[in-house]
């Protein structure tokens, strides 16, 4: 694990970047520690990904800075990618070649020497649980191979750093799974990963720490569990069905949340104690409820007002 005193690997100082005079990045510090999980979260057009364009050198900043392993950005972006393993978003494999050949082709543009790269291939094919498709073209994959097999293509130079842009978007519940569990292994091994995701279950899973986006600034930062209990009230009571949103207005039952959100057709009853709201809410006949503790997804609609899985 990450140690406080460790300088961090990564640290990026009040970037900003316009975009047809509106800034889309907006005053962003940030730092990753060695051996540390950093997850960003915030709704679409929060700028995450041009955050992340801008710490891998493909879009310079307006203005900050960004050093990487004792590097600077954009000034030294050759030897940081050196260093660096990423997983975008949409699929970079070449179909013309098989598994085994984009692990190669991909290990020579780091001027990786050919033996070397072909002693490597196994144990990345292994890691990727793809051995038995080392021949297979990309075509033949299913998604969740195909990003496997992207992870496994980012970690051919042996980075210390690993980005990754909402590495399990698209892949079905088996196949995200799959993907965590090689993820927890490259914090294991302590690798350091940036990552970008709409999943809260991923973030609260993966994440050591976790900052929140909206609008190109840094609304909040911490542990999952310390951005909860900072934000949150403990209690969660959702109620649906008929005459749901009727109940959002009824002055005894906010007499007994200290907060009340509507999303779609939900009620969210956030409070310390669920027991006099259940109580009231049990003569409701006609309505589904349910009790849980507060997540990562309620935090995301306290701080930035929207749901996560909202597009555009």
């Amino acid at each position: 694990m990450a140690h406080a005193h460790q300088a961090p690997l990564f640290e990026a100082h009040q970037l900003r970047k316009r975009y047809g005079g509106s800034a889309v990045v907006d005053g962003l510090s940030f730092h990753i520690a060695p051996g540390e999980c950093l997850g960003v979260i915030g709704p679409n057009g929060a700028g995450k990904t041009t955050t992340i364009r801008m710490c891998l050198g493909l879009t310079a900043p307006d203005e900050g800075t960004i050093r990487a392993l004792g590097l600077s950005m954009p000034r030294d972006a050759l030897a940081v990618k050196a260093q660096v393993g990423v997983v975008s978003q949409f699929d970079t494999l070449d179909p013309d070649f098989s598994c085994a050949e984009n692990l190669l082709v991909y290990g020579r543009y780091f001027g990786l020497k050919r033996p070397v790269i072909e002693e490597r291939i196994p144990r990345l094919l292994e890691f990727a649980a793809l051995t038995h498709k080392a021949d297979a073209r990309p075509v033949e994959l299913s998604g969740g191979m195909r990003r496997r097999l992207s992870l496994a293509r980012a970690l051919v130079n042996d980075p210390r750093l690993l980005m990754l842009d909402e590495p399990t978007t698209g892949l079905d519940p088996q196949a995200r799974h799959l993907m965590w569990e090689r993820l927890q292994l490259l914090l294991q091994q302590g690798k350091s990963i940036l990552l970008t995701t709409h999943f809260m279950d991923e973030a609260e899973r993966l994440c050591s720490r976790l900052l929140v986006l909206d609008h190109g600034r840094k609304i909040a930062e911490g542990t999952p569990r310390e951005l909860i209990a900072q934000h949150l009230e403990p209690d969660v009571v959702e109620a649906y069905g008929n005459g749901a949103l009727a109940l959002a207005e009824s002055a005894q039952l906010r007499s007994m949340a200290a907060r009340v959100e509507v999303s779609g057709e939900t009620v969210f009853f956030y409070t310390q104690d669920a027991r006099p709201l259940l109580q009231a809410l049990s003569h409701e006949t006609r309505l589904r409820t349910l009790h849980r503790p507060a997540n990562l997804e309620d935090l995301f609609l306290k701080l930035t007002g929207r749901q996560i899985r909202e597009e555009g």
